[in-house]
């Protein structure tokens, strides 16, 4: 039997607030365990929460950034169930009323394009941390993360295939990132992906049992897991077997989904409104005010790079990757028109640089300016295009000009006629045999000839002004 892979993907993305979502403390990831709790996130009995409204406006922005309708009148809900991560012994999470319903993105896969359609987006709180270290007795507990805010956002099942899946997440991570209320960062747990699967027969309307897959913190692992999950679904089905609703581990380590616990059905968290929270509405204008706010996003920003500059696709798709790559190749291009130039500085030897140190584009020590100010001497002929790749590590890593750079190493490319002159006519001489050759028509000694010259000046002679001269003597 032909069985067709239903897809849905469930996105707990960590909104960049500075403080919880109900109290006052602080969201900075890696402190030490515990050192950011209070009576509210720790759920002590009398306390009171408070919405940040910092995240009701990021969430605004998101929902508006993913086409999505945003509710007026919104309500949070407490979500019951008992982990020791959970010291509420509930989740304040929002059932009824998301603020985010009936949205869409668009991905790519191939040549063909897809709409993925969003269900729903709503605000919650974090969890805690169950921290499992080998050696001791016992599982501890750090509740600095209990309270964070999280969106979670949640697709119909419209996904068909890993490939879809995973071009759905970078699609999403991506707009988030571009909004600044999400840093995206998977391996720091604030973009957390849960691939919904269920396998039916081909033709069949009624969707098969559903398996929610967890423990996947990176785009090939979420394609490996779910690519496995297939297979044993299909295996389990094709022997006459029966899938059960489950949640399931990604196992790295052996490359293989593993039983978690059952999955638990809406009825399961006794749903019902938070008596601490009053509902919250949204005044219309309020909400359309956000929407200015929101930033080219990257799909869109493709398409105008192709369309302005003329740069290929693949070009267009790795600089807008990063809103501060693709403003930096902007910020360039408006300073120097040679886009397609700039665009193999920037994918090449600027990022090189950055993944080698570490450092965010908003924090390179070069600058659009400075990196034209490279490209202009190269452009006038004063250094050669090798002698620009060349310094352009130290350019990073000191802080000084090109200009300060190739005349401390006296790297200034040799363009002047008389003491070129000079040099090919030695050249020609040490070489009598390659010039024969080049007068009976073997063309391709040019190049060798051109070699020696940039070999007898110390590679400064300009290479383009060597081939003129050569050129110029053969004729006459």
């Amino acid at each position: 039997m032909i069985y067709e892979v239903v897809i849905g993907v469930e996105v707990h993305a960590q909104l960049r607030t500075k403080t919880k979502m109900f109290c006052g403390c602080g969201t900075t990831f890696g402190r030490s365990p515990n050192s950011q709790t209070c009576p509210v996130c720790l759920g002590l009995p009398g306390t009171l929460p408070v919405i940040n409204r910092a995240a009701v406006e990021m969430a605004v922005r998101a929902g508006l950034a993913l086409n999505c309708t945003i509710g007026a009148n919104n309500q949070f809900d407490r979500k019951n169930y008992f982990y020791p991560d959970l010291p509420k012994g509930y989740q304040i999470s929002q059932y009824e009323s998301p603020i985010c319903e009936h949205g869409w993105i668009e991905i790519a896969i191939g040549d063909s394009k897809k709409r993925v359609k969003i269900r729903r987006a709503h605000l919650e709180e974090d969890a805690g941390k169950n921290v499992h270290e080998t050696g001791t007795s016992g599982s501890r507990v750090d509740l600095n993360r209990a309270g964070t805010p999280l969106l979670e956002i949640v697709t119909e099942p419209d996904m068909r295939s890993a490939d879809e899946v995973v071009a759905y997440l970078k699609g999403l991570r991506d707009i988030l990132m571009y909004l600044d209320v999400c840093d995206g960062n998977m391996d720091e747990g604030s973009f957390r992906c849960e691939p919904n699967l269920s396998l039916r027969p081909l033709g069949q309307k009624e969707f098969g049992t559903k398996v929610e897959l967890k423990n996947i913190n990176s785009f090939k692992f979420v394609k490996d897991a779910v690519e496995y999950e297939i297979k044993r679904q299909t295996k389990v089905l094709s022997e006459g077997g029966k899938i059960f609703q489950e949640t399931r581990l990604w196992n790295l380590e052996r490359g293989e989904t593993a039983v978690m616990r059952s999955k638990e059905e809406a009825h399961d968290y006794r749903y019902f409104p938070d008596p601490d929270l009053v509902p919250l509405k949204l005044d219309k204008e309020w909400i359309e005010g956000f929407r200015d706010s929101v930033p080219e996003l990257p799909a869109a920003r493709v398409s105008r790079l192709v369309r302005d500059y003329g740069l290929p696709e693949y070009d267009a798709g790795v600089l807008t990757v990063s809103k501060g790559i693709a403003d930096y190749f902007e910020a360039c291009v408006k300073l120097f028109k040679q886009p397609k130039t700039v665009s193999n500085w920037v994918m090449g030897e600027l990022t090189r640089e950055l993944n080698l140190s570490g450092i965010d584009i908003a924090a390179s020590p070069v600058t659009p300016e400075r990196l034209v100010d490279l490209l202009q001497l190269v452009e006038k002929g004063t250094i050669s295009l090798k002698v620009a790749r060349e310094i352009f590590p130290e350019l990073f890593s000191s802080g000084r000009t090109p200009e300060q750079i190739v005349q401390e190493k006296g790297l200034t490319q040799v363009s002047d006629e008389g003491a070129l002159d000079k040099i090919i006519d030695d050249v020609l001489t040490k070489n009598p045999a390659q010039v024969q050759q080049f007068k009976e028509g073997k063309q391709q000694v040019l190049g060798f000839l051109v070699g020696q010259v940039m070999k007898a000046s110390g590679g400064k002679a300009n290479p383009g002004k060597v081939n003129e001269l050569l050129k110029k003597k053969f004729s006459s």
